[in-house]
């Protein structure tokens, strides 16, 4: 199915770019998501009326983007949840979970559906989890999962200390 895109798409195109896809994917994502219009004559004229007010609020949307990415990306936020000895949690972290907190905590709206994993967090520790704020700006953020409260403030202040000085205290350690 052929389409024309109304705003960027990653892998997929620039605004205004006519590309083809599968039906399903347009059916059921691009056009409902408004991010593009079946390619035909009459939408490649209301497309073309249209560029301007679709440029100028791609760049307004970006701007926003880059306010909230100023004050989200590399912050830390914490889940405390039920782990077995190994670590192993009992279920997963959910991209719904990271959002819902991190809205919370952070005092910005973020939406599931902007949270990428690379893949599902399963165990306790540190995990680096991006969102995708705008097609062309993402931030970084840090799930801290741990059992206890404790346990998770001790896993970021390890995280937080340079090398140097974790290999400098316990050389001091040793000699003392």
């Amino acid at each position: 199915m052929d389409i024309i895109l109304l705003e960027r798409v990653a892998n997929l195109g620039e605004m205004g770019a006519m590309v083809s896809v599968k039906p399903g994917y347009a059916r059921n994502f691009l056009i409902p998501g408004k991010k593009a219009l079946r390619a035909t004559e009459a939408n490649q004229q209301a497309f073309l009326a249209r560029k301007a007010e679709l440029e100028a609020h791609s760049a307004a949307r970006l701007e926003v983007a880059q306010g909230v990415h100023a004050i989200i990306d590399k912050n830390f936020i914490t889940l405390i949840r039920q782990a077995g000895e190994d670590g192993k949690l009992f279920g997963s972290v959910s991209p719904r979970d990271i959002a819902n907190l991190a809205s919370s905590t952070l005092k910005q709206e973020i939406a599931h559906s902007d949270i990428i994993l690379s893949k599902p967090i399963k165990y306790i520790g540190i995990h680096e989890v991006h969102v995708a704020l705008h097609a062309d700006l993402h931030a970084m953020i840090y799930v801290n999962v741990g059992r206890t409260q404790s346990e998770a403030d001790e896993m970021q202040k390890d995280f937080l200390t340079p090398p140097s000085k974790k290999t400098k205290t316990t050389s001091e350690e040793e000699v003392a």
